[in-house]
């Protein structure tokens, strides 16, 4: 591993043109579709996949992140290509179970087994959300500041350490409790995704003051939820979990559109319009699959949140920044 990493992670940073693309990205869907379907529907339907895999993909978010985006794939990358992604992908699962039992014991108390008996759905799913945004947040809003000066791996897990202390931080305030605190999460993952994955930070970027860039980066983050929640849910009337729904279908069209096809739209407008019309095919098709299945203790918008923000959002991420794309791209 190398010492130190770079000021800012190369997921907020310009991507150049790829010729590669849109073919590359096409056939990254071989692998990203099955993987996504596995996690919706893998532990006996849609249902029961929510509330056992739901709060074990949610858990494994902020692990995913640390794994991509402090250690650079490690300790996968030591590995020759297929290889990494694999061990990168046991190490992540591993460590899902472990924070998910963690969360699970924090909100309701030692419960063996309860991970893998879905019971730590729906009450631990805040917690566990709360952790992914803070991750992000401090990850590609803040660019990692301060602790991208340090060696990756003691960086990675003091991020993640810093972002489970304000998930739980934000936890016993009980806003979690509030009927749009999940939607409004998401909502901070649809701004996080538009401005520093799909539009890869800009305009930020072109401030030079660090410390006014990181101040903008996280107002406009997280004023932008608020005041879309404040139009959509207040206003507008939409239910939270249409909210959820249509937040995480933008969060898996982004990470689509920006991770999987990287390198072929570099027009901002443009991407952002193809994200925008991702995010209509995803949510009509994955809300089109709710409407099939049976539902009894779970609502189906809970469902299309998970099937759309956590299988697809996670396998687009394995398979581009974790798994380096292979066996069908640039592995280096």
């Amino acid at each position: 591993m190398a010492v130190s990493l770079p000021d800012r992670p190369a997921v907020t940073t310009p991507a150049a043109g790829s010729a590669r693309q849109p073919y590359v990205g096409l056939k990254g869907l071989l692998l990203v579709v099955p993987v996504a379907a596995l996690l919706a529907y893998g532990a006996g339907g849609p249902e029961s996949s929510l509330r056992i895999l739901g709060p074990l993909v949610t858990f494994a978010l902020p692990a995913v992140a640390m794994v991509a985006f402090w250690w650079e794939d490690w300790p996968g990358s030591s590995l020759r290509p297929g290889w990494s992604g694999l061990v990168d992908t046991i190490f992540v699962a591993a460590l899902a179970v472990v924070l998910a039992a963690v969360g699970l014991l924090v909100v309701e108390g030692w419960d063996p087994g309860g991970v893998f008996a879905g019971r730590a759905f729906p009450e631990t799913m805040p917690l566990g959300a709360a952790g992914f945004v803070a991750m992000l947040q401090l990850t590609l809003v803040t660019e990692g500041w301060p602790l991208r000066r340090y060696n990756r791996f003691a960086a990675g897990l003091a991020a993640l350490a810093l972002s489970w202390a304000v998930a739980l931080a934000v936890y016993a305030t009980g806003v979690h409790r509030r009927p749009w605190f999940g939607a409004f999460l998401i909502l901070v993952g649809v701004w996080q995704v538009w401005w520093f994955v799909v539009w890869r930070g800009w305009p930020l970027t072109g401030i030079h003051a660090k410390a006014v860039r990181l101040v903008a980066g996280n107002a406009v983050v997280l004023c932008g939820a608020a005041l879309t929640w404040l139009l959509v849910g207040e206003v507008g009337g939409v239910e939270p979990g249409v909210v959820g729904a249509v937040g995480g279908s933008f969060v898996a069209a982004g990470l689509v559109v920006a991770m999987l096809f990287e390198g072929w739209l570099t027009s901002y407008p443009a991407a952002l319009a193809m994200t925008a019309a991702v995010t209509v095919a995803i949510y009509a098709l994955v809300t089109l699959a709710a409407g099939v299945a049976t539902w009894t203790r779970a609502e189906p918008e809970a469902w299309v949140a998970h099937a759309t923000l956590n299988a697809i959002g996670v396998s687009v991420i394995l398979h581009v920044a974790i798994g380096r794309r292979f066996p069908f791209g640039d592995t280096a």
